[in-house]
C-alpha cells in the first residue's frame, strides 16, 4: 500500500504529498497485455492514488476543528488585567499519554512491599522509561503537528521517556497554536503577576494523544511564601534558651530515651538523636546518598553550613555537598543573599545524615512576570522542570527532601497527576522522596469562622479544607510537624493534614485511614472533605525551635520544612544500615510504613490542625490527618528494615 508523507519546506508551512512506494513504471509496463484482472488492478491502484492525494488536499487546506482541552473559573483571588504582550516568551510543556503507566504502578508497589518476594528488586531508568513512553503513534502526530507550526528537532526538548515535549515560544504563537488568548493575572493580597489563560484549546485529532500543556490554567505562586518556613526569629542564648547550658533531663514516655531539657526550647542535630534514638550511630555512607531540592533562588550558604558544623556537627567541618544546578539554577554564595529554607533544609538533613554524601539541586522555578526586556521566559511551575532533570540521571540520591508545596486546587488535577506519576517513577528507581506536609492545618490554618479563607476556586465559592500538594500524592511519603517532649503535634502552628481531592486513597493506607474515619462522630465535616481521598501526612517530626545559621547569624525556625529534610536524613540512615546489609536501598516508602513500619514509629496522640474556621483533625491512636503513623524510633526501624 503507497504511504503518504508530508514533506515541509523550510520558511514556510506550506506541505505537499509525497507518496513512497508507488507503483512503479516498469511495473506497469509488464502490466499491459496481462489479463483484465490486472488491468482492473492498475485502475484500482490509480483511483487509490488520486483519492489520497485529494483526501490530503483536504486536510492540509481545512482549518483544524479545535475543540476545548481545559477551561477553568477565573481563579479566586486574582484579577484579569490587559493582555499579554505577544512577544512574551512562554515555556510551553506538554504530557503525552503514557498507556502503560499501571504496568509501572504494579512493578512500584511489587518492589516496595516488603511481604511480596519482589520485594527491594527495583527497575533501571531504562526499564523505567519504557513502561512510561507513549505509543508511537502519539509521537507521529504531534511531531507532525509541530513540523507544520515551523518546530525543527532543535527546538524541541525531550524527556528521557518523550512523555514530555518543551518548547520556547512568543505568546503569539502559543495564542494561535492553543486557540486561546493570554493575559496578564495579577495576585491580589500578594501583588504577584503570571500570564496565564483560563481555557485552551487543541485540535480534535489531538485530543487522545496529549493530556495537558502548561503554562496555561496554573495559578500556584511558587514564590518564598509556598515554602514551608513558618516562622523565623533570632536565635537568644540566656537562661530560658539555651543549649550551651544543660538543663534536667526527660525521658521520653515513649522511647524511654533520656533528652535534654533544653530540647523543648532549641532543637540541635543531638537533639534529634536523642528525641528518635539514633545516638551512637555512625553510618558508613559507601553507597548511599541524599538530595535536598532548592526553588526560587533559596540559596544553601557554604559558609554559614560550616557555621552550623562547627556548632552542631564538628566531626563534619571542612565538609560540603554537591551542588546541582537544573535549567539554570543558581548558585549565589553570597551571604546576605542566604536562603532560611535552603540553610534550614541542608543544615539538618545532611548534618543528620553526615557522612553520606548529599545534593543540593537549585531550580529556578517560576519568575513573576515583569514587563520589562530583561524577564525571563515565563515557565509552569517547577516540579516538572526538576523531574525532567533528575529522571535522566543515571543514579539520582536515594533520598530526596522538598519543603515546598501548594494547594492543591490550584493546580490543574491533569499536572498533578502527571507530577505524582513522574514521582513514581522515582519510586519505581528505589528513590525515597518525602515532602513537607505543609503549616496552616487542614486549610489556612484559620480557627476563627468569620476570617477563614477556604474558598473553593471551581466558582461555587465553597468552604472547603484545602489540601496541599504534592504532600497529597499517594507516591511520595508526606511528613507532618511535631514539637515538645513528650511529642505532640506542634501546637505554635498547624501541622498540615488533610484528604486529597484529587487522588483517590491508595489500597496501602485503606485500612489505616478507614480506622480513623471510624472514630469521627457521625457528620463530623461533612461536606469540607473527601472521605474518599488519600489521606496525609504519612509520618511526622519535630517541625519547631530548630537552631539554623543564616547570613552568619543564628536563627530559630519552625515549619513542616524543618520535619521533611529531618525525616530523610533518618531515611538515609535507614537506607545506610540495609546497604551496609548487603541489601538494596529502601525506595518508595509507604508500603512498607503502613504494613510493618508503624512499629517502629512513635504514635502521637496530642493535639489538632485547626483550619477553615474550625479545630480541625485531632491526633489520635493510630493513622491521623495530623501527625500520620508517627515520628520515628531508629532503634526499632532499623531493625524492621532488615527483617523486611
Amino acid at each position: 500500500m503507497p504511504q503518504l508523507l508530508l514533506q515541509v519546506e523550510e520558511g514556510c508551512t506550506r506541505r505537499r504529498p509525497i507518496f513512497h512506494n508507488a507503483t512503479p513504471q516498469k511495473s506497469i509496463k509488464d502490466v499491459k497485455g496481462k489479463s483484465k484482472s490486472s488491468e482492473m488492478l492498475l485502475a484500482f491502484l490509480r483511483v487509490f492514488l488520486l483519492a489520497s492525494w485529494l483526501f490530503y488536499q483536504a486536510i492540509s487546506t481545512t482549518p483544524a476543528i479545535y475543540t476545548v482541552m481545559e477551561e477553568i473559573a477565573p481563579p479566586k483571588g486574582w484579577i484579569q488585567h490587559h493582555r499579554a504582550p505577544q512577544d512574551h516568551i512562554l515555556v510551553l510543556k506538554m504530557a503525552l499519554p503514557q498507556p502503560n503507566f499501571s504496568e509501572l504502578e504494579r512493578h512500584l508497589y511489587e518492589v516496595s512491599d516488603p511481604n511480596h518476594e519482589r520485594y527491594g528488586q527495583h527497575l533501571a531508568k531504562e526499564e523505567v522509561e519504557e513502561l512510561v513512553a507513549p505509543h508511537s503513534v502519539s509521537l507521529n502526530i504531534i511531531n507532525d503537528w509541530l513540523l507544520s507550526w515551523g518546530f525543527k528537532e532543535d527546538d524541541i526538548s525531550r524527556s528521557p521517556a518523550k512523555d514530555w515535549i518543551t518548547i520556547k515560544v512568543p505568546v503569539a504563537v502559543a495564542e494561535s497554536m492553543l486557540d486561546t488568548k493570554y493575559h496578564i493575572w495579577e495576585h491580589v493580597d500578594s501583588g504577584d503577576h503570571l500570564v496565564r489563560s483560563t481555557a485552551y484549546s487543541l485540535p480534535s485529532h489531538l485530543h487522545g494523544h496529549i493530556e495537558l500543556v502548561q503554562p496555561t490554567t496554573m495559578f500556584s505562586r511558587f514564590r518564598a511564601q509556598k515554602s514551608n518556613v513558618f516562622k523565623i526569629e533570632p536565635f537568644v542564648e540566656d537562661s530560658d534558651n539555651s543549649t550551651s547550658t544543660k538543663g534536667d533531663s526527660i525521658i521520653s514516655n515513649i522511647t524511654s530515651v533520656l533528652i535534654d531539657a533544653s530540647c523543648n526550647r532549641v532543637i540541635t542535630i543531638e537533639c534529634l538523636q536523642q528525641i528518635y534514638n539514633t545516638s551512637g550511630f555512625k553510618p558508613s555512607g559507601e553507597g548511599n546518598s541524599i538530595g535536598i531540592t532548592g526553588y526560587l533562588e533559596q540559596f544553601a550558604n557554604e559558609d554559614d553550613l560550616q557555621l552550623f558544623f562547627a556548632d552542631q556537627r564538628p566531626d563534619a567541618v571542612n565538609t560540603s555537598f554537591n551542588f546541582v544546578s537544573v535549567a539554570g539554577g543558581l548558585n549565589n554564595q553570597t551571604r546576605y543573599e542566604a536562603g532560611e529554607e535552603a540553610n534550614l533544609d541542608v543544615q539538618f538533613a545532611f548534618g543528620l545524615s553526615h557522612p553520606i554524601p548529599r545534593t543540593f539541586f537549585s531550580t529556578p522555578g517560576s519568575p513573576p512576570y515583569m514587563s520589562d526586556s530583561d524577564t525571563p521566559a515565563d515557565s509552569d511551575e517547577p516540579y516538572s522542570t526538576w523531574l525532567e532533570f533528575v529522571l535522566k540521571l543515571p543514579h539520582p540520591p536515594l533520598t530526596i527532601s522538598t519543603s515546598y508545596g501548594d494547594d492543591e486546587q490550584t493546580v490543574p488535577e491533569s499536572l498533578a497527576k502527571r507530577l505524582c506519576e513522574g514521582f513514581a517513577q522515582l519510586g519505581a528507581r528505589g528513590v525515597t522522596l518525602t515532602f513537607s506536609s505543609g503549616d496552616y492545618g487542614v486549610g489556612d490554618g484559620n480557627v476563627d469562622p468569620a476570617t477563614q479563607t477556604c474558598i473553593s476556586n471551581d466558582g461555587t465559592n465553597r468552604t472547603i479544607f484545602l489540601p496541599t500538594f504534592p504532600a497529597s500524592c499517594p507516591f511520595i511519603t508526606s511528613v507532618g510537624g511535631t514539637s515538645q517532649i513528650p511529642e505532640a503535634a506542634v501546637s505554635t502552628f498547624f501541622s498540615g493534614g488533610g484528604f486529597s481531592n484529587i487522588f483517590p486513597r491508595p489500597e496501602y493506607q485503606e485500612n489505616a485511614v478507614a480506622s480513623f474515619l471510624e472514630t469521627l462522630p457521625e457528620g463530623t465535616y461533612d461536606g469540607l472533605f473527601n472521605r474518599l481521598g488519600r489521606g496525609y501526612p504519612d509520618v511526622s517530626a519535630q517541625a519547631d525551635w530548630f537552631k539554623v545559621f543564616v547570613d552568619g547569624i543564628e536563627y530559630l525556625i519552625g515549619g513542616t520544612s524543618a520535619s521533611s529534610p529531618t525525616f530523610a536524613g533518618f531515611v538515609a540512615m535507614l537506607n545506610d544500615v540495609r546497604l551496609s546489609a548487603g541489601q538494596p536501598p529502601l525506595g518508595f516508602l509507604n508500603p512498607f510504613l503502613y504494613s510493618k513500619g508503624f512499629e517502629g514509629l512513635n504514635d502521637i496522640t496530642r493535639g489538632h490542625n485547626g483550619g477553615c474556621g474550625t479545630p480541625g483533625f485531632n491526633a489520635t491512636q493510630g493513622w491521623d490527618p495530623v501527625t500520620g503513623l508517627g515520628t520515628p524510633n531508629f532503634g526499632k526501624l532499623k531493625e524492621l528494615v532488615i527483617s523486611g
